[in-house]
C-alpha cells in the first residue's frame, strides 16, 4: 500500500518503484488531501478524481495506484488525475494533455464481454488482456501495454515481451 502521509514520502516511494510524481507540490497536496478523505470515508484510497462506489471490490481497479495509470503514463505521460507523471513531462519535453477516462472504456468493455462471454483467445487460452514477461527479471502483469517501468528491476517498457 502507498504511503500517502506526504507529498515527500510518496514521491520517495514512487521513484524507488521507478516512477514519478508531479512537481506540483499544492497540486499534488490536494490529490492526497482527497485520497486520505476516501481512506477515512471507505476505508480504502480510491483516486480522488473518480467517483467511488463504497464497495472496495467494484472500485479494485481505482484504488492508487489505480489499473489505468500505466497505459496512461505510457500514451498520455500522465496518469487521469495527473499524480503520476513520466519524466519527459517532469524535465518539460512533454506537456500534459487532456486525458480520457479508460475506467469508463473498460467498464463498458467488461460489460459487453460479459453479455457475449467470450474473452480474447490467444494460442488457445481465453484472458481479457495480454500477458506481458520482463525480458529482464521475469516479472509477469496482465493489461492492455506493458507498464512504463518495470516494478521489479526498473527494466523500461520496450523490455518487455508479450506471451499470450
Amino acid at each position: 500500500m502507498s504511503d500517502f502521509s506526504s507529498y515527500d514520502n510518496l514521491k520517495k516511494e514512487a521513484e524507488e518503484s521507478g516512477y514519478h510524481i508531479s512537481d506540483d507540490k499544492e497540486f499534488v497536496d490536494s490529490l492526497l488531501d482527497g485520497i486520505n478523505k476516501n481512506i477515512e470515508r471507505y476505508g480504502y484510497a480510491a483516486c480522488p478524481c473518480r467517483l467511488a462506489s463504497g464497495n472496495e471490490e467494484k472500485d479494485l481497479d481505482m484504488i492508487c495506484p489505480c489499473n489505468y495509470r500505466d497505459d496512461d503514463l505510457s500514451d498520455y505521460g500522465a496518469c487521469f488525475c495527473a499524480l503520476y507523471v513520466t519524466e519527459d513531462v517532469l524535465n518539460g519535453k512533454k506537456e500534459l494533455q487532456s486525458i480520457p477516462d479508460r475506467r469508463i472504456k473498460t467498464l463498458k468493455s467488461e460489460k459487453e464481454l460479459e453479455n457475449k462471454s467470450s474473452p480474447k483467445e490467444k494460442e488457445g487460452c481465453k484472458f481479457k488482456v495480454p500477458i506481458w514477461r520482463c525480458k529482464v527479471c521475469g516479472y509477469l502483469c496482465g493489461k492492455e501495454n506493458p507498464p512504463v517501468k518495470c516494478p521489479i528491476c526498473k527494466a523500461s517498457a520496450e523490455r518487455f515481451e508479450e506471451l499470450i
